[in-house]
């Protein structure tokens, strides 16, 4: 069986959030005896690209409209990835320092045709082509409808939304860089009056998963304007808790940490990278540390931060830190509070994957009270690292994370995101904390949770045989 992924992010390539991990993990676990699995992204103009060295497998050009670009694809010179990588290569669009942008209808547009062109030419199609959110959408739209990809048709296709809340719209009006269709079928690509390359995919794809069960259900209610069509289309919808994986993710391996550590030494080793954190960051080692790391959005809650952890250093005795970036009115806000709470709480404004690492190993706790979460790693990174994720119950962080309070239960979960209920979480966090014997039997037993990609490339490779069987 071969596996094509299409995807905009892939780690360790590009990433901008979770799409990039999946993108880079889920390829690996599927590779076995029989199954191919293989990535197909856009060549940026960024690290990755510029450190290595690639080498050309095909060129042409693809047409937007009535503008042709030329491309080219390419493939790493060598092998530093577990899975195979072709790169597209459209210099005008897409060689650039960013991976969105304003003019991404036209970027990923013309990638999308590239990817379609470039599968046409092979002598064997691809037994599965996978789509990864609305940047890879029009995909199974094209292939259903569009002229001269009618060969497809029986080549099964499947779309993965990991966020829905992104859907690529786009006016009527740029319908003619789609490659020629039947007309008629226009409204396949509408939802809303806009283009809607998410929903089209939903429309026209063969499978849909989710990236969580629990997200799948909450789209049904919840989708930003797509819950009908969810709702209508929930025959062939799925959802599939995202992995971590394991290897790169991993306390006793990772070249990241300050000290490495297993479930046996967590607590040196845990102690090692928050003395690292806490002196790095003018903070007390021997107050409990509750950290945050991700984008400052409102979907994450972020712009609760500032009260919240105004009202938390206020009252009770703990150190606060973060790592994130992203809406500037927060960023000033969380600045503004370094002198007042000088040596209690800091924040490193950007993203370091290698710190976000340290964070995890060294945090006692993990702050997520996301509004929308379709899965989360974050707080499966935390628990392999033996730290105690504080999360909303929503999407994959309902899935993932069991209350103290419940039998069997490993973390502190709470139903709003709200002040009051982040305060209340904290608080109890704390209680938690001073029992210091409890604290580390939760912290040894979360280590030994898998999460890793095994369970879930199984699922993924069983619903592949599925799609394949309706030809």
């Amino acid at each position: 069986m071969t596996i094509i992924h299409i995807s905009a992010e892939c780690y360790p390539i590009a990433k901008v959030g979770g799409l990039a991990d999946v993108v880079g993990a889920l390829p690996k676990y599927q590779n076995g005896s029989n199954i191919r699995s293989q990535v197909v992204m856009p060549f940026y103009d960024n690290a990755f690209t510029r450190e290595n060295s690639f080498a050309p497998v095909y060129n042409s050009s693809v047409a937007l409209g009535d503008t042709t670009y030329p491309v080219n694809i390419l493939v790493l010179d060598e092998k530093p990835l577990d899975f195979d990588v072709f790169f597209i290569d459209i210099p005008e669009l897409l060689f650039k320092d960013y991976v969105y942008a304003s003019s991404d209808t036209e970027r990923f547009l013309a990638f999308q045709i590239a990817t379609l062109d470039w599968l046409l030419t092979w002598d064997t199609y691809p037994d599965i082509i996978h789509c990864h959110d609305h940047h890879t959408g029009l995909i199974p739209f094209m292939l259903q409808e569009s002229y001269k990809y009618q060969s497809f048709r029986k080549t099964p296709n499947l779309l993965t939304i990991h966020n829905a809340q992104y859907q690529g719209w786009f006016s009527h009006n740029k319908v003619n860089l789609i490659p020629p269709f039947n007309f008629d079928h226009v409204g396949l690509l509408d939802w809303g009056g806009n283009i809607n390359p998410l929903a089209a995919a939903i429309k026209c794809a063969w499978g849909v998963t989710t990236v969580s069960p629990s997200y799948m259900e909450e789209l049904k209610q919840q989708a930003n304007g797509l819950e009908h069509l969810l709702s209508s289309e929930h025959e062939k919808c799925v959802g599939i808790l995202n992995g971590i994986d394991n290897h790169e993710w991993n306390p006793e391996t990772d070249t990241f940490l300050i000290k490495n550590y297993s479930v046996k030494t967590v607590t040196t080793g845990a102690k090692a990278n928050k003395k690292y954190l806490c002196e790095r960051f003018n903070l007390n080692p021997k107050k409990p540390l509750f950290a945050f790391i991700g984008r400052l959005v409102y979907e994450k809650g972020s712009d609760l931060f500032p009260e919240v952890f105004k009202q938390a250093l206020e009252h009770y005795d703990i150190s606060i830190l973060l790592l994130g970036s992203g809406d500037p009115e927060t960023q000033n806000q969380l600045e503004a509070l370094k002198p007042p709470f000088e040596g209690r709480f800091n924040a490193h404004i950007g993203y370091d994957e290698r710190l976000s690492h340290i964070f995890y190993a060294g945090a006692d706790f993990l702050l997520m009270p996301s509004r929308v979460e379709p899965c989360g790693l974050n707080q499966m990174y935390a628990l392999r690292y033996g730290t105690i994720p504080i999360v909303r119950r929503i999407g994959g962080l309902k899935d993932t994370v069991t209350d103290i309070s419940a039998e069997g239960g490993f973390g502190i979960c709470h139903n709003n995101t709200s002040v009051p209920d982040i305060i209340t979480a904290i608080e109890r966090a704390l209680i938690l904390y001073k029992n210091q014997k409890e604290y580390k039997t939760i912290q040894t037993k979360i280590m030994e949770i898998d999460h890793s990609w095994d369970v879930s490339a199984r699922d993924y490779i069983n619903l592949y045989n599925s799609l394949i069987k309706l030809n």
